[in-house]
């Protein structure tokens, strides 16, 4: 029996896409549920699974584009017989570690001992093709072991590993030559080079800066760090406070958080933030609905849901659709300041930089400092200058003195005194 493995559709606009990446070889016996094929198309990432165990026949090059709906592998299912059973061939043998001729197939994982170079002997339960892959990139079996603790080591695990070193590494070794590596840019590449210049051609950009202290932020990072992990099971970041500060300084900026929609500004009354996160692929922004109802332990819940998605090639589109207005952290790389371009049809978007102590004027008094160079930037056509400006200013005020949170970003003392 054959099952025909097709592209399934990523959204309703979208008709073509990439075959980014095979996960088996052509020929291999595949397992129910087993990632087959990383597919990209222009606003996500995505894998395809095989629906029953089979060997697997493919109908399409990697790289090439395809229609949605269109069949990329046949899998031959034998009624009555394991799959693993079927590729038993002289070709699909392999050599262990000690030089023996093992079937894949008929043991297709086994508990085996490699030594590694000058140390004691590694147990790892890998797979025999997992192994020939690892003798060929002469892979060190301790790493793979502690990479991978008491998982079951696939293909899949070990190329993920050797890429992960390249790019760790800089893959790229110059070595006098005149050559040059060419390759084509992904479908997700593709559209956002394409939004990206539309940006620029298309919008009145501009950008404001200021900068935050820290100190008080940082100080509740620290006091509070380990019993916010302990009660939630999630660790205490910067961008939950930035995301609650912007949040409340939304509600009374709303022109900040509006869109244009023809010849119409649509002003949301919900805050759907989304956080630009930086994904193997390129970047992706999953969003936060309805932030402004969430609160700190709920906007660090779902940040780490969302960036584990976007890590693991597993975020959807339904998880990058809409947003309100964005926030990017260009600070986690070092940055110290740059202007962030805006996330389409979004009007404005934050970008948070590298903490960096420097000496400033408090009271008269030259003082060492954690401070943050915080951008704006904003589609003029929204948005006025004073709006901007403000919104920016409102947000420094409310990361400064984080307790006016509570009171929505009012002066508590204020409240207290009914002024």
């Amino acid at each position: 029996m054959a099952i025909e493995i097709k592209v399934p559709s990523p959204g309703e606009s979208i008709t073509q896409v990439q075959l980014a990446k095979w996960l088996v070889a052509d020929g291999e016996a595949v397992e129910k549920d087993q990632e087959i094929v990383e597919i990209d198309s222009d606003k996500a990432s995505f894998p395809v699974t095989t629906p029953e165990d089979g060997v697997i026949k493919m109908m399409a090059a990697e790289g090439e584009t395809v229609a949605v709906g269109s069949v990329i592998a046949i899998i031959e299912v034998m009624q009555g017989q394991p799959a693993k059973s079927k590729m038993q061939s002289a070709d699909s043998k392999v050599q262990n570690a000690n030089g023996k001729t093992t079937d894949p197939v008929s043991s297709p994982v086994q508990n085996i001992t490699i030594p590694p170079t000058g140390s004691s002997s590694v147990t790892l339960h890998a797979s025999p093709l997992a192994r020939k892959i690892m003798e060929d990139q002469k892979v060190n079996p301790q790493d793979i072991s502690t990479a991978f603790p008491g998982k079951k080591i696939t293909r899949k695990d070990i190329e993920t590993f050797i890429q992960g070193k390249k790019e760790a590494s800089g893959a790229l070794v110059f070595k006098g030559t005149r050559d040059a590596d060419r390759k084509k840019m992904t479908t997700l590449r593709l559209k956002l080079a394409e939004r990206l210049v539309s940006v620029k051609n298309q919008t009145a950009m501009l950008t404001t800066f200021n900068e935050i202290n820290m100190q008080a932020a940082l100080k509740i990072k620290e006091k509070y760090s380990d019993s916010f992990k302990e009660r939630y099971g999630v660790g205490f970041g910067l961008m939950s406070i930035f995301t609650k500060a912007v949040t409340i300084a939304l509600k009374e900026y709303p022109q900040v958080n509006s869109m244009l929609d023809g010849e119409e500004l649509v002003t949301p009354r919900y805050v759907d933030v989304g956080i630009a996160v930086s994904a193997p692929k390129g970047l992706v922004v999953p969003v936060l609905r309805n932030a402004e109802m969430m609160s700190i332990a709920e906007i660090e819940l779902k940040i780490k849901e969302l960036a584990g998605k976007a890590r693991d090639n597993k975020i959807s589109i339904d998880d990058m659709k809409g947003g309100t207005f964005t926030i990017t952290n260009g600070g986690v790389f070092g940055s110290m300041m740059s202007t962030p371009i805006l996330n389409p049809p979004q009007s404005a978007i934050l970008g948070m930089h590298k903490i960096q102590e420097r000496p400033i004027a408090v009271n008269g008094q030259v003082v060492i400092a954690p401070m943050m160079y915080v951008a704006l930037s904003y589609d003029h056509r929204v948005i006025d200058g004073r709006e901007s400006v403000s919104f920016l200013v409102k947000v420094k005020e409310l990361v400064e003195d984080p307790a006016r949170m509570l009171t929505e970003g009012m002066d508590p003392i204020r409240l207290l005194l009914d002024l």
